[in-house]
C-alpha cells in the first residue's frame, strides 16, 4: 500500500528512512508547539489577545498534523507545514491595530482576515492565477520583508528574555538587573542552541528549549504541572472568526498582506526544498499546483480552528537532507504532531515562561536575516524600499506599518526615478490602498 501511494523504489527510499527523515524534520521545528501559544496569547505589550493558551496549542498540532499529512499523500512530497513564524506577528499586530481602533473581540476579526487570505490563496491557486500576484512584489522588497521580520522577532526575543527593556528617555535599554534567573535561563538557551546549530546537530532549537526548562526548575522559576495529558481549554476559539468584519475596508491591507507573506513563504520553501532534493525536472516541479492547493487549504483551515496562517516550513530541509524523498515523510512527521498533544502539561508549563522559549525567536531572527544579501543594493530604486521596511518593522513596533513603508515608497521611488516599467499596476494599488488607510483610517487613532 505505501509503494502504490508514495512510489518508494521509485524515489529509491525504504520506508525505514522515511519515518526517520520525517522525526528528524518534527524535532527541528517543533520548537513552534511551544513558541506559538506564547505568541497568539499576548501582544507585544504583554496585554492578553483573547486568545486561549491551551486551545492555541490544540489548533497548533491538530491543523500541523492534518495539512503535513495532507500534503504527504496529495502532494507526494516530504515538506511539512505549520503555522508561520512571521505570519503569527503580523497576526499578533493586526489584533493589535484593530483593538486601538475599537474593534470589539479583534482576535475573531483576525481569525477572519486570515480565513478570507487562504480563501482566496486557494481559489489562485485553483485557477493558476498566483504568478501575477507572485510577480507583482520584486525580490529586493520581498527580501526585505524577510529581514525586517528577522529583525523585528529577534527584538520580541531579547525582550521576552528579559535583556532589553523599556527605559524612560529612551525607547529601550540593556536591563540594569542583569544578574537574575530570567538572563541567566535565557542565554545559557541561547548558548546551547547557538553551540549546537553550530555543529549541526538536529532539533538545535528544540534541545535548546528543552536546556533552558531544566535550567529554569533548577532556579526555582517554573513548577511543572505534569508531563502527560491533553491542553486544558478555559473558552472556545474553533470557528469564532468573525468574517463580516474582516470584510470591511479597514481590514483590506491586512487581507492583501497575509495573502502576499503565505504566498511568499510557501514559493520559497518549496523552491528551498526541490533544489535540495533534486526534484527540479527542466526549472519546473512537479505537481507544484497540489503544494499550493494544500498550504492554501491550511490556512483556511487553520482560520477555523483559531490559528494564525498556515505555510510549508524550511525546516523540511533536514528531513530531506536525512533522506526523506517521499510524502511518506511528511505523514510521519504529522503523526508526531498529533502525538505532542498528549503531553500538553509539559508544552503550557514551558510556554507559559517566556525566557524559556525566547531563544528560539532570536535564531530564528539571525536565520530570516541571512536575507539581506539577496538584496540589490546597487540599485537604490530597489534597495531603499527594501531598506524602509526592514528598518521601519522593529521601529514602528509593526510589521503592518513597517510593510507600509516598503510598498508605499516603492512605486513612487521608480515612478520619479523613471524606472516605472517594471513595478506591477498591484504595486499602484497597493500603494493607493495603503495611504488611504493611513489617511482615513489611522487617523481616528489621533
Amino acid at each position: 500500500m505505501l509503494e502504490k501511494i508514495f512510489h518508494l523504489s521509485s524515489h529509491q527510499t525504504t520506508i525505514k528512512r522515511e519515518i526517520l527523515a520525517g522525526l528528524t524534520t518534527f524535532l527541528t521545528m517543533a520548537y513552534i508547539i511551544f513558541v506559538q501559544p506564547t505568541v497568539l496569547t499576548t501582544d507585544f505589550a504583554g496585554h492578553p489577545t483573547g486568545l486561549d493558551f491551551g486551545a492555541v496549542l490544540l489548533a497548533t498540532c491538530l491543523i500541523s498534523a492534518a495539512t503535513t499529512i495532507f500534503m504527504g499523500c496529495f502532494a507526494n512530497y516530504p515538506i511539512a507545514l505549520a503555522p508561520g513564524m512571521g505570519e503569527n506577528f503580523f497576526f499578533v499586530s493586526v489584533i493589535m491595530a484593530l483593538t486601538a481602533l475599537g474593534v470589539p473581540e479583534a482576535w475573531r476579526v483576525a481569525l477572519g482576515v486570515v480565513f478570507i487570505a487562504g480563501v482566496l490563496f486557494l481559489v489562485l491557486s485553483l485557477l493558476h492565477v498566483r504568478e501575477v500576484l507572485l510577480n507583482a512584489i520584486s525580490p529586493s522588497l520581498r527580501n526585505g520583508i524577510a529581514v525586517g521580520i528577522g529583525l523585528f522577532i529577534t527584538l520580541i526575543g531579547f525582550q521576552h528574555g528579559h535583556v532589553i527593556v523599556s527605559k524612560p528617555g529612551t525607547m529601550l535599554g540593556l536591563n540594569t538587573h542583569f544578574i537574575s534567573a530570567d538572563i541567566a535561563v535565557f542565554f545559557i538557551g541561547l548558548i546551547v542552541t547557538s553551540v549546537l546549530l553550530a555543529r549541526r546537530v538536529r532539533g538545535s532549537i528544540l534541545i535548546g528549549i528543552l536546556v533552558s526548562t531544566i535550567v529554569a526548575v533548577l532556579l526555582g522559576e517554573i513548577h511543572f504541572k505534569g508531563i502527560f495529558g491533553l491542553p486544558t481549554i478555559e473558552h472556545q476559539i474553533a470557528f469564532q472568526m468573525d468574517i463580516r468584519q474582516a470584510l470591511s475596508l479597514i481590514c483590506l491591507p491586512f487581507i492583501v498582506v497575509f495573502l502576499f507573506m503565505d504566498m511568499f513563504d510557501t514559493l520559497g520553501t518549496l523552491i528551498g526544498v526541490a533544489e535540495t532534493a533534486g526534484f527540479m525536472k527542466e526549472n519546473k516541479l512537479p505537481r507544484a499546483h497540489r503544494v499550493l492547493i494544500v498550504d492554501a487549504a491550511g490556512t483556511v483551515g487553520g482560520a477555523c480552528l483559531g490559528t494564525s496562517t498556515v505555510t510549508s516550513y524550511i525546516e523540511s530541509a533536514t528531513g530531506v537532507a536525512y533522506g526523506g524523498r517521499t510524502g511518506l515523510t511528511s505523514v510521519a512527521t504529522g503523526l508526531l504532531f498529533l502525538l505532542a498533544l498528549f503531553f500538553s502539561p509539559l508544552i503550557s508549563t514551558v510556554g507559559e515562561y517566556s525566557p524559556i522559549t525566547a531563544p528560539a525567536l532570536i535564531i530564528v531572527g539571525a536565520i530570516m536575516i541571512q536575507n539581506v544579501k539577496k538584496i540589490d543594493w546597487q540599485d537604490y530604486s530597489e534597495s531603499i524600499p527594501a531598506f524602509l521596511t526592514m528598518v521601519g518593522i522593529p521601529l514602528c513596533y509593526s510589521i503592518a506599518d513597517g510593510l507600509a513603508f516598503g510598498f508605499i515608497s516603492y512605486p513612487i521611488i521608480k515612478y520619479f526615478s523613471g524606472r516605472k516599467k517594471g513595478v506591477s499596476w498591484l504595486m499602484y494599488v497597493m500603494a493607493f490602498l495603503l495611504l488611504a488607510y493611513f489617511i482615513f483610517i489611522r487617523a481616528r487613532l489621533s
